[in-house]
């Protein structure tokens, strides 16, 4: 089984249902045969890089609100992060283009390391209240994940570096018509949207399985073992 996630890195949600799904695979018995692959979309491609504004005050000018009514609204997401285990700090949050967080997490993918980059990318947002942004932030980062310090920044200060596969996620996102995350994609065929509730996705998990795992050719109505041959070897049943 394989689930493609649309996220981005400071979206409040993608880190929630992130959490949800790996609750629900925590616990579903076939999760050694499911694969997770993480896909890059932007929420707005035009946020400038960090610039001294809170989180408040951006969500104030975005939506036409009061800052006091953003921290409120901001609040109310914190306290469905709790819920996870997330402390979210909004307070000192760096709201900031994630092109370069995307184009590392690419980067990433070709190292083994995608997973714990983007768990990374969003601890340090969410909750460390960094700048991910910044180019030594990243590499930070990187470098905290197994990642070659000196090539990451390599990577970074080439604006073309990964930025195909990047365009390429929000391209597929684009014909999936995929406005809002996150948005996961089972096996090409099944879609949820947004931070589902826990239930959700462990059910999810579950029809995908019954309706896709290979069946057994036949079912078996027997009801004696020990009485057939196999690969040359036959097994005799000892004398009552």
């Amino acid at each position: 089984m394989k689930i493609e996630v649309w996220s981005d890195y400071v979206c409040p949600f993608c880190y929630i249902g992130k959490r949800r799904l790996e609750l629900a695979l925590d616990q579903f018995p076939h999760k050694d045969q499911v694969e997770v692959e993480f896909k890059a979309f932007e929420l707005d491609p035009n946020t400038p890089h960090y610039n001294g504004e809170s989180i408040h005050e951006v969500l104030a000018k975005k939506y036409r609100m009061s800052v006091e009514q953003a921290k409120q609204a901001n609040h109310n997401v914190g306290q469905q992060a709790a819920t996870v285990g997330l402390t979210y700090n909004f307070d000192e949050m760096k709201p900031t283009n994630t092109f370069d967080a995307h184009r590392l997490a690419k980067f990433a993918q070709t190292k083994g390391k995608a997973a714990v980059v983007s768990e990374k990318l969003l601890q340090a947002y969410f909750i460390e209240a960094k700048h991910i942004g910044d180019a030594d932030t990243l590499a930070d980062i990187a470098e905290d994940s197994g990642l070659d310090r000196q090539e990451v920044l390599s990577v970074l200060q080439d604006k073309t570096a990964f930025a195909n596969e990047v365009r390429a996620d929000e391209a597929i996102a684009q014909q999936y018509q995929i406005s809002g995350v996150p948005y996961f994609v089972i096996n090409s065929k099944y879609a949820i949207s947004g931070a589902q509730p826990l239930e959700t996705f462990k059910g999810a998990l579950e029809k995908v399985w019954e309706e896709e795992a290979p069946k057994p050719l036949f079912q078996d109505l027997s009801t004696e073992q020990d009485v057939s041959c196999t690969e040359g070897n036959c097994v005799i049943p000892e004398k009552e």
